[in-house]
């Protein structure tokens, strides 16, 4: 098989394209014929050791993929040789073969192509698992997204909507509320143009947001859970900003709110079942015409690297995958 290889936790210097032994599965595991692996912004810190997880060099970068089972282990029941699945692998699925464990994979639908099941799981996993698992919102409710026109904002967006919420999308410009305007958003708050407590508290009528979905952190984290209404809940996905909040606790008082971690990652190797079972949801709604997800660029193996390094100085536009 060829593999894009991290040899070492020092960057985009330490990757290139090897020629390795095909995998063999072990009892549990399945091999998959990688038709797409998806690529994402923590690949880039996955190969400089900065990410929560991190590999022993040599590996691979690449968390999702898509392709047909090439061979099964002896105790693999529900999957057969030729059957087109997905996966989450949190690393090493930038190769054209890879074994991955038959609990965390998941058939791809008649109707759903294999490159667009290989760009769905990492942000909509991440999103639905926040707004369902961690956020129990129900329909009806007001859901705000902070950076609402990135991949996991967008993705917010969208489930939101499917899940029967009212959305407010936050971002920083027109142009960036214009695309989670086109994603199904009912309400658009600009941050930079009016106080973002201030804002939500004026579109939900002084009640505050049911639930607040917030990828960026930093300044931004205090001013919306001071919109936020009571028992309402506040899901911490991540810093985008850079900056990690300290949080009075006395507002968690105040509003009788809830303050959630979403450690999607985790989730998934802790709760493989769980996991797929969300993957296979988002599938099913892929297949459906609910959600879509397209690549917005598609490289070979042997262009990866330069994709990575894209990703890393933030010049790639929407998802990119990785065509064995």
């Amino acid at each position: 098989m060829r593999a894009l290889i991290c040899s070492a936790l020092t960057g985009l210097e330490s990757l290139s394209v090897e020629t390795l032994p095909d995998p063999v599965p072990a009892s549990d595991d399945v091999v998959i014929a990688v038709s797409h692996c998806g690529l994402n912004f923590f690949d880039t810190l996955i190969i400089r050791g900065q990410y929560q997880f991190k590999p022993e060099p040599p590996f691979s970068p690449g968390g999702e993929l898509a392709g047909t089972i090439a061979a099964v282990g002896s105790r693999v029941a529900d999957f057969s040789v030729g059957d087109r699945v997905a996966a989450y692998v949190t690393y090493g699925a930038c190769r054209s073969h890879m074994a991955v464990p038959a609990n965390r994979i998941v058939r791809i639908p008649d109707g759903v192509s294999d490159a667009d099941a290989a760009g769905l799981l990492v942000t909509y996993g991440t999103s639905l698992h926040a707004l369902k698992d961690r956020g129990a919102l129900q329909t009806g409710e007001t859901l705000v997204v902070l950076g609402a026109a990135g991949g996991a904002g967008l993705a917010a967006v969208k489930l939101g909507k499917l899940l029967g919420a009212k959305v407010i999308a936050c971002a920083s410009s027109a142009d960036k509320l214009a695309l989670a305007q086109a994603s199904g958003a009912d309400v658009l708050l600009d941050y930079t143009q009016e106080n973002l407590r201030d804002g939500l508290k004026r579109l939900t009528d002084g009640q505050g947001a049911d639930v607040i979905y917030d990828p960026v952190g930093g300044d931004l984290a205090e001013l919306a859970l001071r919109a936020i209404a009571w028992k309402g809940r506040f899901l911490v996905i991540g810093f985008a900003s850079g900056g990690i909040p300290k949080i009075p606790l006395n507002l968690t008082l105040l509003k009788g709110c809830d303050i959630r971690g979403v450690f999607w990652g985790a989730f998934a190797e802790k709760e493989p079942e769980a996991n797929a079972a969300n993957n296979a949801q988002l599938l099913c709604w892929t297949a459906e015409g609910k959600i879509r997800d397209e690549a917005d660029e598609i490289v070979s193996l042997d262009q990866a690297k330069e994709a990575i390094a894209r990703i890393a100085a933030r010049q790639a536009k929407g998802k990119i995958l990785v065509r064995m």
